[in-house]
Formats: structure tokens, sequence, C-alpha cells
């Protein structure tokens, strides 16, 4: 609770303690009316200051001159009628500021939630000049500097660590409690808290562009994209406050003047004081406040799990999701080639894979490096020499005075080596020692540790149809599909085709639906753009694949999708609740109200009660990361 509430929950005790004082002291007329009247001033000036300041800028029509009218109107009435009893006045004026200490009270919570993320922010980082180790802003420590982390410190830029090994909390950026462990050649994102080792990394980005910094820039820009709910809310008040004035101000003058002519019996205070009591529960302040409380909050705790929604615009869409369209590599697949297995082989596995590496010792590529990571021993590189590569076939190199060549079955056939087909999905690296066939080698991408769990908890929540894009082959997307429970695939795609594919399946879809996209590549930026919501890979998703994208999962899990879902479902429903409720509250009551029923304290349950409840409901939004 900061200084601002507590002094108001101070205001409102004292002003209660004194009108239940006033309620048993005995006093009359003049003395009567200026001590009710200090109360009302103690407990209202903010009320009635926000409410004059609004008639002079023009704005009139809000909740602090509904508030205002009806209880200085109450008071007035009670002295034309002479009974004395303010009561209800200041009641009003009380439990209004119960409303609003809520309202306050809910909003720095869920303030309190959004800058728990905001505590990632890095307050300096440590490099070494001289021999001595200084604090320097993040700011000023440009690309391939060597930053020091020590435990206990955030990471404050993207990099690769050189020295050391540890392990991280990502949990601030993730949401998973685990624990990741790190040592030489790995990447590091900005944001995490560096637990057990000292780490020397070399910055890959500037901090403005480190992923820690696009967190923050998203989380904080995030109220700025409205949901169509929301924006309804604000626009529907707008209207609503005139209209309810206008039509309070009817219910006052007209059927009391048309009584007055028919009858000749003057009831103008009765009227009055319906119409009074019809301003009240017209307040739209449970509406106004609850709705964006309630995206605010969904948002905040979309964050703590690690999913980062860039607007309730898109929270709202998102619950809407009917297809989700996935890219393969990197999104359902780690995209990081493991040895599958070796057939047709002379020699032993290992012997094997020991020529196949050695040749592939200079080789760069994701394939050569599965091949000498299979093998995992040191390489002999003086066994090696003559290495040459033929472009887009393969590799042949000299090892041990003995020709080798690795490659695909388009190299065999050029060295006239006769070779077999193989049964298994995936890369297949035909190995030849002094042009006779030795065996080859499977290669496939790995499937991420949750992809097939994750398609499947998506039919469970009621998504339609789950599609896969890729640019592989047939018999590999396929493989990859049908080991995922994937409804539909298209394969042999370029990015552009990709953007075609998405085009066609938005025109087929329902327009109620939501068709998600789910990328990481640079390629897949123009489809996460083009799809009603595009998801990015945060983790090792590429720059412009979560600068395109719509929601960004910061531990590239594809189970967070369907949690993704299930939050914005959870968001939208309370919304709606609380809509339902307020709206349909104030209308019985403003019915009540009109026809006599209803009086000043059953107004106070239909503005300020509606309002606690519906601030209490939205509160839930917070913990949305628990589902």
């Amino acid at each position: 609770m900061n200084k601002k509430q507590k002094k108001m929950l101070v205001r409102i005790i004292i002003s209660l303690i004194a009108t239940i004082l006033l309620l048993t002291i005995k006093t009359e007329g003049l003395l009567r009316l200026a001590l009710y009247l200090a109360v009302y001033f103690y407990i209202g000036y903010d009320i009635l200051s926000k409410a004059f300041k609004g008639i002079i800028k023009g704005q009139v029509f809000d909740e602090n001159f509904l508030m205002a009218i009806a209880t200085v109107g109450a008071f007035v009435l009670a002295i034309t009628d002479g009974s004395g009893d303010y009561l209800e006045a200041i009641a009003v004026m009380i439990f209004y500021q119960i409303g609003e200490w809520f309202q306050s009270y809910a909003i720095s919570k869920s303030r309190k939630n959004i800058s728990a993320l905001m505590d990632i922010r890095p307050d300096h980082a440590n490099i070494e000049r001289d021999g001595e180790i200084i604090e320097v802003d993040p700011d000023e420590v440009g690309v391939g500097s060597i930053i020091i982390v020590r435990p206990g410190e955030k990471i404050p830029l993207d990099g690769i660590v050189i020295e050391g090994s540890s392990s991280l909390d990502t949990s601030a950026l993730t949401g998973e409690s685990l624990p990741r462990d790190v040592s030489l050649d790995d990447e590091v994102i900005s944001g995490c808290i560096n637990m057990t080792g000292l780490l020397k990394i070399k910055t890959i980005k500037e901090f403005g562009e480190s992923t820690v910094s696009k967190i923050l820039d998203l989380v904080e820009n995030a109220s700025n994209r409205k949901a169509r709910s929301e924006d309804f809310i604000a626009r529907f008040a707008k209207i609503y406050t005139p209209a309810v004035c206008l039509s309070a101000l009817a219910l006052a003058i007209l059927p009391p003047l048309f009584i007055l002519i028919t009858s000749g019996e003057m009831t103008f205070d009765d009227w009055v004081y319906r119409a009074l009591t019809f301003l009240v529960i017209s307040c739209p302040c449970a509406l106004v406040i609850s709705i964006p409380l309630s995206f605010f909050g969904g948002i905040g705790g979309a964050s703590r799990a690690g999913v980062l929604v860039k607007g309730s615009n898109y929270l709202e869409a998102l619950s809407k999701t009917k297809i989700v369209v996935f890219d393969k590599t990197g999104t359902l697949t780690k995209g990081v080639f493991e040895v599958k297995g070796i057939h047709h082989n002379v020699l032993e596995n290992e012997k094997l894979l020991a020529y196949a590496a050695l040749a592939e010792s200079a080789s760069s590529h994701p394939i050569a490096k599965s091949i000498i990571k299979a093998y995992g021993k040191k390489l002999d590189l003086d066994r090696v020499k003559d290495i040459k590569e033929v472009s887009g076939n393969g590799i042949i190199a000299k090892v041990d005075d003995k020709e080798v060549a690795v490659g695909n079955d388009k190299l065999m056939s050029s060295l006239g080596v006769s070779y077999h087909d193989c049964h298994m999905i995936g890369t297949i690296i035909h190995v030849a020692i002094d042009r006779e066939y030795a065996g080859h080698i499977v290669i496939a991408d790995v499937d991420k540790d949750h992809a097939k769990e994750a398609i499947m908890t998506l039919k469970e929540i009621g998504v339609k149809k789950t599609i896969m894009l890729t640019g592989d082959k047939k018999e590999v997307g396929e493989y990859v599909a049908n080991e995922l429970g994937i409804d539909e695939v298209y394969t042999e795609l370029l990015p552009q085709e990709k953007v075609d594919k998405v085009e066609e399946l938005l025109t087929k879809k329902d327009p109620k639906d939501t068709l998600v996209f789910v990328g990481d590549g640079i390629n897949d930026a123009p489809v996460l753009t083009r799809a009603d919501i595009g998801i990015a890979m945060g983790a090792m998703g590429s720059d412009a694949a979560i600068e395109a994208a719509d929601v960004v999962l910061m531990d590239d899990d594809p189970l967070k999708i369907s949690k993704a879902i299930k939050i914005a479902r959870k968001c939208l429903g309370i919304v709606y609740e609380n809509i339902i409720f307020a709206i349909g509250v104030k209308l019985i009551c403003l019915l009540l109200g009109a026809f006599g029923i209803a009086n000043m304290w059953l107004a106070i349950f239909a503005d300020v009660g509606v309002m606690v409840i519906a601030v209490l409901n939205a509160i839930r939004a917070l913990y949305v990361d628990r589902l």
C-alpha cells in the first residue's frame, strides 16, 4: 500500500467514525448542518474539486460530476424539506471513496506484478580495464566487448560465454523455475540471473537491441493497443454518462409537472430524490475501471508465465484461436541435427564415425557438427589432409592416406560408388573409403521435448485444426507431422509460398475464428505479420520474427501456445463477467430507482458495491499464469 492509499484509508476511517458520532450525538439546526457538511467536505473535497475542474474544462459528464450532483442534491433536499437527514449524502460519498480506494489498490497490485518483471532491467555491466573490474552503464557497452557477471548478478546484455560455467535463473523471462546450465560457447540472454559461477561473456548485441530491452519495451507499450471490448467500454461511457444525466433531469422535471397539471399536487421533492438516486446508480465506473484492469492484469500474468502479449487487442483475438499453423524447424523441432542411425556399414560404428568426422573436421555445416558430436572424441587432425569440398554434394579428404568421401547420393554417383538407399526419414550421408561403399549415416532434426504434447493439448482446448508449413522435402515433412499428430502439412514451400498458403487459409476460415501462425526464423516474419495472430519463439528466434509477432514465447516451448490461449480465454471470461454483471445490476436498479422503489442505499450498492465486486473479480486476471 502506497502513501496515497494509506492517506485515503485514514480519511475513510475518520469519516466513518465521525459519521457514527454524529448519529449518536443529538444536534439540531445550523449546528447539525455545519457538522455534517464538515464531514462531507473532508471525505469528498477531491471529488468536488475534480467535478468543478471538469466543468471549467468542458468535460462535464464523468463519475465525479455524478457524485457531486447527487450528494449536493441530497443535502439540498434535506434542507428544503426540513428533515435534517444528511446521512445519505455523506454515506454516498464515503462508500464511493471506499470503491475508489479498492480500485487504486487493485491497480497498484497489478502494477506491482508488472514491475516484478521490470526488475529484469540490469543496473550495470562489469568490464575489465587495466586489470580492474569497473561498473558501467549497459548502454555504454559495445558489441564484441567482454563483460564479467558475478554470481547473484543479472546478465546485462546478450552474449556468448567465453569463460566459466554456471546455472542461470531464467524465471523472470520464461516463467520456468528450473535453472539453465551454461558453459563455454553457450549463448546467454540478458535479464537472467547468474546463480553459481563467474562468467565472462562476449556481447553480441547492444543494450538497446538486447532481449531484456525488447521485453521491457513490449510490456510497457502493451497498454497502448486496446482490445475491442476495452475500446467499446470507453466509447460507451462517453455516450452513456450524458444520456443518464439528461434522463435524470427529465425524471426530476417531467413527471412532477405532469402530476401538477393533471391533479394540482406538488411532488417535486419525491421526483428530484428519484433523479438523484438514478444518478448515483448510473455511474459507469464499474465498467470503465474493471475492464482495462482485467486486460492489464491478464497481460501481467501472462508475462510472468513467459508469454509476452503486445496488447490487449491481441489477447482478445488469441482467445478465439481455432486454427494454429506452425513452421517446422526451430518451432516444432530444435533445428539441431543428430545422428539417428548408421546402416549398411562394413566397419564398426565408431570407426565409420571417426572417418566421417575427420573428413568433416574443417566444415562448419550443421550436418558436419552433428557427425563430430556423435563421434564424441577429440579429433587427431594430423590424420587428415587434402580436404576438398564438393559444393552441394559433400567432402572428399585423405584420412590415414585413404580417400574418404562423405556426402549425398550425387557424390557417390560422381565417384562411381554403388550405394544403398535408406528406409529411415532424414538426411542420408553416405561414406566411401577408397571408392568402396562403407555405409551411411542417418541425420535428422530433433523434435522439441513438448512438441507432441503441445499439439495434443491444443486439440483438447478446442483448436479445430493444426497445420505445418515447411521448406523440407515431402517425406520429411509428412514424417514429422505424423509423429506429432498434426492434421495437415504443406512441404517444399519457399517463404513467399508460406505467405500465400496462410492467405489461402485465411479466406477459407470462419471470420469469427482466429488463425495463429507460430514461427522463429527471419523468413517467418512476413507470415507472422499476415496471420491474425503471430507467435514468435523469443529465446532463439530471430529479431525480425520477434518484431513482427504479436505474442512472444520467451522459452521457445511450444506447450506455451496452449497456455497463452487459455490465459487469453480466462482473461476475456473475466471481462465478459464484469460487463454482464455491471450492466445487468445497473439496469435493474435504474428501473427500480425510476419507479421510486430503490432508495439511496440501494443506489450506493448499485454504484460502489458493483464497482468493488467487479474490481475484485478483475484482480483474478493477475493470476492467470497459474492455469
